[in-house]
């Protein structure tokens, strides 16, 4: 098994994602668009990771039309992706969705409230009903065709959707320490994430992947 992690800058890396995959038996690739490394076509999971640009910055950053393109293929062809932040947004306008500007930002540590269906859910669902996380995010996107919301919160409601056998997470999940540590440079003066709020989102977090990373091996495994 072979899963591609893109990552969009230097401070936003797959964080738990990659050692989680690699736990489970899974080659990772990471794939840093910002040094202008190509997109490979044999992967077997794809995961997009977040970013500061804007999902259709297509004249600031080329990479992300080729990006929705891939998102579009690996979805058609089943192959599970999972979006995150920037990747959800880039997920959902793959598949026709809108982007939506939003008021302002949603950053910070905070939680997300899984719908029904989310509580249904079996990534998702086992954390539920209100999950912790961290936001960092202004723009949104509304749900593509056949989309299945799974969180929300009161001032962005599409927080988490799934797609066939892909998910988009509009927070992140994937922060230990040390990733925080990579991203906190980069957050406003105002905005502190404390060792206490990144503990119980990131043993959350920890579970959430490794029900993904279980969800996405055995879709792939499916005749």
């Amino acid at each position: 098994m072979r899963a591609v992690v893109v990552q969009h800058v230097p401070f936003e890396g797959p964080g738990l994602i990659a050692p989680l995959l690699a736990a489970a038996g899974v080659e990772v690739d990471v794939v840093r668009v910002y040094r202008n490394e190509p997109l490979p076509e044999d992967f077997d999971v794809l995961v997009v990771m977040g970013g500061p640009m804007g999902a259709l910055d297509d004249r600031e950053h080329p990479n992300l039309a080729a990006e929705r393109d891939l998102i579009a293929r690996s979805v058609r062809r089943g192959r599970p992706v999972l979006g995150v932040c920037l990747g959800a947004q880039l997920l959902a306008t793959a598949l026709g969705a809108l982007l939506v500007p939003g008021a302002d930002f949603e950053i910070g540590a905070g939680t997300v409230e899984l719908t029904p269906d989310g509580v249904a859910d079996p990534v998702l669902g086992p954390a539920g009903p209100s999950l912790p996380v961290v936001h960092w995010h202004q723009d949104t996107f509304e749900l593509p065709e056949n989309g299945v919301l799974l969180a929300s919160t009161d001032r962005y409601p599409n927080q988490a959707f799934r797609v066939g056998e892909s998910y988009g997470f509009q927070f992140h999940v994937e922060l230990d320490a040390d990733a925080l540590a990579q991203i906190e440079p980069h957050l406003p003066d105002d905005v502190v994430v404390s060792p206490e709020d990144l503990r119980p989102i990131s043993a959350a977090g920890e579970q959430v992947l490794v029900r993904w990373i279980d969800h996405a091996l055995s879709a792939v495994a499916r005749p």
